[in-house]
């Protein structure tokens, strides 16, 4: 044909009259016919028919070069014609689409591609494939056109003049809707080429040099420009590139629902006859294209490499795209499609998130070894006793598993292999890569997530722009401000990072009340992104956060928020960075802090205000947790410390409940981890009383507690978590308290909680108190079903109390004072705490695991334990020691205290005063005789009562007793005495515990102690008065001890059997013996203290007294 036009010199002549019209009916009829045999034969002879579909495609792509234009698409119409009719009958159409696909892709593989889409024309028929259309036409229309007339709305729809105006692109994007249809059956497995198309598209567009003029490229991007609406129809079936899959943007798949139901389908559902370039006449039955029934219904999700490609076509369009089209068609965008739209960006941000070096080894390795298992799995198949035909079987049975649409081009089963048909894949093309190559390939990864997010951020910029005027830019501006979060919570350049900064600066400038008013929870999580790049190792990405979050706090202040709300979202980001981030580095933090504190101090404008000392008293907050973060990693071994520290982070947050609640409740986890239910119990206690508290100032409800009072039963620690400070802010008024505890449900939670710790710790009688509180408020609630399980609960609780009324069945902890002596402890020299332990834990135990602890952390050499429990003297330590004095203490009452400390649990229960002895002689030794026998009893107080929030608390306040060898002495016998009393009435009686106690007091091998101790201290009278009253109250001892000694026998008597009678009568013997030999001790009287006492003469004489009020003068 070429060479016709040549030897007929009409290659200059108009396309239409090129060739004779009989020519063109020949090869019409031709198209026409070749077209018929594919659609009828193509189920039949696969492979020819492939081969005879490509030829075609290949002869119109050529025809388009010497013939009319319109004359060429009115051949396309023919093919296509008879393809979407044949479609109708078929069950499965995938293998017909197929090639309709393949046929498509080579026309549109022109080299004027473009220009026979009529880019710049505008969108008024009559329009190619018009015959009218001339090659001349099509030639001279050029770019020249300009848009600014065009209907906008127009434009972005794929319309019936769309389709004709740019009529092979029009084509592309009807067959990626077809295809991307969710109700499209049987075309699932063709998603891949489809979007594999168009992204080959728009890549040779993007690479060819004729287009790379900005002004031509957004004429280019004129024909895709409905790309957009198809993938926002498309989100639901989008791979989730998210870590969390129910954390996406926005619920599309709601949002899709919703936007139909509106009556505004992008759409049309009768576009896929529309294909041909003709009206659709009305149907009596359901489009082939689509599943004729709700049931089996296959909801396709595309894979990530499809959905990778499809976002990338759409970030091309956005970026090449006139802005001013773009910003004219959102104005007319509803709010729904405009939340679906940054549903896609914020989609995009997670896709194209740079990975990292690591990553791209780790897959080379990967895949590496995954080529080495096909290689053994194929050497099998050649060698093995079974054969290749059941493992290419049962392979091809698993992908008719899979993909319901079976194969492409019809059963091949006879074959074992087809190389013609073998895929393509990029990961596998070479393997065991270098690191050359490696790293070439992070580098393009780094340069394509740059691009992308910075297209997001035009595009972000373009949205702003217009809903800035709109009434409803509230909800746009909050899917806007997400998206920008989102992405620089994700891994970015720096490049990125700076443009992203000012243009979250300006948003935040130009609408302070979208944070400070409306998106609350997005304002803390702006602070949270803002810290965590201000502890970034590159300067410019430091400089640019600290810029940032300087001038939120501004921002904040300006508006009279009176800096609270950031102040308080800045300290929590705080807490949650350094307790979650693996990358965190404080130095460099601490220099960011540094920067801010320098932007408040030279800021002329506000620094008359309060505004810079605000910002240095935040920096200072920030300084603190910062130090005690870092500690708190340091000490992650030693428990006590941890928890010290944790506790001191919450105390720093009393006047931030929010803070402060988290880390009570980050310590009760702590406690939960270590068995240490008692703790974890009073942790979730504190959480209530805290929560009761700002539930009191935000509503009156009779039923729940008063704050902290109510709980004061529970635990009197409880009353630091009252709000009496001048700096504590009423909830109501800066949003704070907002978290899902600071409910009434919140409330009932923890209580709970609170409940379940103390039934595991043992503690029955303090989950009884708590219930007390939970009772009146589902009593108000009228909720029956929970009101029965507590008082299940409160049954089991009273019935464990009964059965373990002695105390022997629980142990709620043992207790001991340990000293901390030596600088290399740093903050705990010199300090002494008293420590609870579990239950039964004995001195050596305690004693082993410290010296073994910080053994560890200052050498075995450098630790010692002090033995005794005497007063320290330090001048007498070696400095480059550390000391550790550890003493088992016993909680300590007075005896007005007695009166209320009954049972076993009211004697284990809210404890601040323990005691323990230390025995003393004058000249220094610890052990001496009788009548030199001193003893030292020191009283403890800590600071809170145990059970508390920790397992240490320091004493505040010592007191030492010194008793005399008397003292001792009457201690002595007052012991054994209550020992006897115990043993004797014990119910039921336990005959072994008796005996041991008798044989303790009366036995032959022990009758010397009682007896000796009565002849050193009653032989004689004393002769300093100070002592009668000593003498007097051992001589009584003693007097009760041998009556308490008979009640023993008498009872042991009635307890024995006839094999120990002899032994009974041996202890009588003994008894009787002691009795004899301690008579004449104890009826020794003092004869000062029984003399007569005479009764004073007393006279009342009112008037002869002097006034009280009588002054001498």
């Amino acid at each position: 044909m070429v060479h016709h036009l040549y030897f007929a010199d009409k290659l200059d002549a108009p396309r239409k009259n090129r060739f004779p019209e009989r020519f063109m009916d020949d090869i019409a009829a031709l198209v026409s016919t070749i077209a018929s045999d594919i659609v009828s034969r193509f189920q039949k002879d696969a492979e020819m028919i492939e081969r005879l579909n490509t030829s075609l495609a290949f002869f119109l792509n050529d025809l388009l070069t010497v013939m009319d234009r319109g004359f060429v698409f009115s051949l396309t119409k023919v093919y296509y014609k008879q393809v979407s009719s044949k479609l109708y009958s078929l069950p499965n159409p995938s293998t017909l689409v197929s090639l309709r696909l393949d046929f498509l892709r080579i026309v549109c593989s022109h080299e004027h591609y473009v220009t026979l889409n009529l880019p710049c024309s505008l969108l008024t028929p009559p329009a190619s494939p018009s015959p009218s259309v001339s090659s001349a036409t099509s030639q001279s229309s050029g770019f020249s056109t300009n848009v600014q007339d065009q209907k906008i709305a127009n434009m972005f729809e794929l319309s019936v003049p769309f389709r004709q105006q740019h009529y092979l692109s029009g084509l592309v994007l009807t067959e990626l809707t077809v295809i991307l249809d969710p109700d499209a059956e049987g075309l699932f497995g063709l998603h891949k080429k489809v979007i594999n198309m168009v992204h080959n598209l728009l890549s040779s567009h993007d690479s060819d040099p004729r287009y790379s003029d900005p002004q031509v490229k957004a004429r280019v991007a004129t024909l895709y420009l409905p790309l957009i609406g198809v993938i926002m129809e498309s989100v639901p079936q989008l791979y989730d590139f998210t870590e969390n899959h129910n954390q996406r943007g926005r619920p599309s798949c709601t949002a899709m629902e919703d936007y139909e139901s509106e009556g505004g389908s992008m759409i049309s559902q009768t576009v896929a006859m529309a294909i041909a370039g003709t009206s659709v006449p009305q149907l009596t039955r359901p489009s082939s294209f689509l599943l004729t029934s709700s049931t089996n219904r296959q909801h396709s999700t595309f894979s990530a490499e499809s959905s990778r490609n499809l976002l990338i076509c759409l970030l091309w369009v956005l970026k090449n795209a006139d802005e001013s089209v773009l910003q004219k068609w959102f104005t007319d965008l509803s709010v729904l499609q405009l939340n679906r739209l940054l549903d896609l960006l914020y989609l995009c941000v997670s896709c194209f998130e740079y990975k990292g070096k690591k990553v791209f080894e780790r897959m080379n390795s990967l895949t590496f070894k995954k080529s080495k298992d096909m290689r053994a799995k194929l050497e099998e198949a050649i060698l093995g006793s079974i054969g290749a035909r059941q493992e290419m079987v049962r392979r091809s049975r698993g992908q008719l598993e899979r993909s319901p649409s079976g194969s492409a081009f019809g059963s091949q089963e006879n074959l074992r292999w087809r190389k013609d048909m073998t895929h393509w894949r990029q990961n596998t093309e070479k393997l065991d890569k270098s690191r050359a190559e490696i790293e070439h390939e992070a580098l393009i990864d780094g340069n394509l997530a740059t691009e992308a997010n910075l297209i997001i951020l035009d595009t972000l910029e373009i949205v702003v722009q217009t809903v800035s005027v709109t009434e409803s830019k509230e909800s746009i501006l909050g899917g806007v401000l997400k998206v920008l979060l989102h992405s620089m919570a994700c891994n970015q350049s720096a490049l990125y990072l700076q443009h992203c900064f000012a243009t979250q600066r300006a948003l935040v400038s130009k609408f302070p009340e979208l944070l400070f008013e409306e998106e609350t929870e997005q304002c803390a999580d702006l602070c949270l992104r803002l810290l965590r790049h201000c502890s970034s190792s590159i300067g410019t990405i430091r400089s640019h956060a600290s810029a940032s979050l300087y001038l939120l706090m501004r921002q904040n202040f300006e508006i009279g928020n009176n800096f609270a709300r950031v102040k308080m979202q800045v300290t929590m980001s705080l807490s949650s960075l350094v307790g979650t981030s693996q990358n965190f580095n404080e130095e460099f933090l601490r220099r960011s802090l540094k920067t801010i504190l320098t932007y408040a101090e030279e800021d002329l404008e506000l620094r008359e205000t309060t505004f810079p000392d605000q910002v240095q008293d935040l920096v200072f907050n920030l300084h603190m947790i910062l130090s005690d973060t870092v500690k708190m990693k340091e000490h992650q071994e030693d428990p006590e410390m941890l928890v010290d520290l944790m506790y001191r982070i919450a105390k720093g947050y009393q006047n931030s409940p929010d803070l402060r609640l988290t880390w009570l409740q980050n310590m009760a986890g702590k406690h939960s981890e270590r068995s240490n239910h008692a703790e974890s119990a009073q942790c979730l206690v504190h959480s209530a009383g805290l929560v009761a508290e700002y539930l009191s100032m935000l509503e009156d409800r009779k039923y729940l507690p008063v704050g902290c009072v109510t709980f004061q039963n529970i635990s009197s620690n409880v009353l630091e978590e009252s709000a009496v400070s001048d700096d504590v802010v009423s909830p109501d008024e800066e949003g704070i308290c907002s978290g899902k505890y600071f409910t009434e449900a919140g409330l009932v939670g923890l209580l709970e909680q609170a409940a379940a710790s103390f039934s595991m710790a043992g503690m029955y009688e303090a989950v009884n108190e708590v219930y007390k509180i939970l009772i009146p408020i589902h009593e108000a609630n009228r909720d029956a079903k929970k009101l029965a399980t507590i008082h299940g609960k409160l049954q089991e609780a009273f019935t464990k109390i009964v059965h373990q009324s002695t105390g022997w069945e629980r142990m709620f902890g043992t207790y001991f004072r340990v000293g901390f002596y030596g600088t290399k402890f740093g903050d705990l020299d010199e300090q002494e705490f008293v420590y609870k332990e579990p239950a039964i834990t004995k001195l050596a135990e305690i004693s082993h695991r410290l010296e073994g602890f910080y053994g560890e952390r200052f050498g075995e050499d450098v630790v010692e334990v002090i033995k005794d429990s005497n007063p320290v003297d330090k001048c007498k330590l070696d400095a480059n020691k550390a000391y550790i004095q550890i003493t088992y203490v016993e909680p300590y009452f007075d005896t007005y205290e007695m009166k209320d400390r009954i049972t076993y649990f009211d004697k284990n229960y809210n404890l601040r005063r323990f005691m323990y002895c230390t025995p003393f002689t004058l000249d220094g030794r610890a052990h001496g005789e009788l009548h030199e026998q001193f003893k030292r009893k020191t009283i403890l107080t800590t600071s809170h009562a145990f059970p508390y929030i920790k397992t240490r608390i320091n004493v505040i306040h010592k007191e030492e007793i010194i008793l005399t060898p008397i003292e001792v002495a009457i201690e002595d016998m007052q012991k054994k005495t209550q020992e006897l009393a115990f043993a004797t009435h014990q119910d039921p009686a336990d005959p072994k515990m008796l005996q041991m106690v008798l044989q303790g007091s009366v036995g032959t091998t022990v009758n010397q102690g009682p007896l000796e101790v009565a002849q050193v201290f009653l032989s004689e009278i004393p002769n300093d008065p100070k002592l009668f009253r000593h003498h007097n109250k051992l001589r009584l001892c003693f007097k009760d001890f041998t009556k308490r000694c008979e009640d023993a026998l008498r009872k042991n008597k009635s307890l024995i059997g006839p094999d120990q009678k002899e032994y009974q009568r041996e202890l009588e013997r003994n008894y009787h013996r002691l009795k004899e030999a301690l008579q004449p001790l104890i009826n020794r009287k003092i004869p000062q203290l029984y003399k007569t006492v005479l009764p004073a003469a007393c006279h009342r004489d009112s008037f002869s007294r002097m006034s009280l009020r009588k002054m001498d003068i």
